[in-house]
């Protein structure tokens, strides 16, 4: 399924508001240029489905802009629920689903009854682990392509 990459942010430092850019760099050794969470590992890069973000502040009739979520990725739309290793190709970046971005008490105290509305279908978004690096712009076509068969 392709979509289109309509958000990149990032967190200098633990607890800080999120920055957006219009283009970062991504490697294996330290994830999203920038960001500090970006050590090797399962949650390198989260990712956020424009889709599941509204659908989670239309339940609560809000409006709220996406890095409140304080994910690294906004696409417009993918079909993240139970996609764990999946891999997401942004141009030459290759993303692997290691699982869902479950949401924190801080959601809750954005807005009431927010952290339970991400708590469904994966509205929150996923980890990755990046398999290949490179370069990304906002504007970028995005693809998903599913977990390896049993």
């Amino acid at each position: 399924m392709k979509a289109r990459l309509l958000g990149i942010a990032v967190k200098p430092q633990r607890l800080q508001p999120m920055q957006a850019l219009e283009e970062a760099e991504l490697s294996e050794a330290a994830g999203l240029a920038g960001d500090s969470r970006g050590k090797s590992g399962p949650r390198q890069v989260t990712l956020l489905s424009g889709a599941a973000w509204r659908a989670a502040c239309d339940e609560l009739g809000i409006s709220l802009p996406w890095m409140e979520r304080r994910a690294n990725l906004l696409v417009n739309q993918l079909p993240l629920h139970n996609a764990t290793g999946g891999r997401i190709v942004i141009g030459a970046v290759v993303l692997e689903i290691t699982g869902e971005t479950d949401p924190c008490s801080r959601m809750e105290a954005i807005h009431p009854g927010l952290f339970q509305a991400l708590s469904r279908d994966w509205r929150g978004g996923v980890t990755c682990r990046v398999v290949r690096g490179g370069r990304l712009a906002l504007g970028m076509d995005v693809d998903l392509e599913p977990p390896p068969g049993p």
